[in-house]
């Protein structure tokens, strides 16, 4: 192996445990976005609850999960924001 090859393989191997450290810092967002949104669709479908999804609404159901889905469907019902 030539030294041209070896700093490849490095940086390579240095690459994948970056990426590797990034989805496991973000993978408890996505379970939280998709329980949320879970909750959030059930509500307009069962329900018949209305929200508007937006980035926004998809934020805080991302940062805070059930609780934030809650906050958001209180929100919309009270009439207060993400009123579709």
């Amino acid at each position: 192996m030539t030294g041209l090859e070896i700093l490849l393989l490095v940086v390579v191997l240095v690459l994948a445990l970056v990426a590797a450290q990034l989805v496991r810092a973000v993978s408890p967002f996505i379970v939280n976005a998709v329980v949320g949104l879970a909750v959030l669709y059930v509500a307009q479908v069962g329900f018949g609850l209305g929200v508007a999804v937006t980035p926004i609404v998809i934020a805080i159901v991302a940062i805070g999960g059930l609780p934030g889905s809650v906050l958001v469907l209180v929100l919309s019902l009270l009439g207060v924001a993400f009123v579709p």
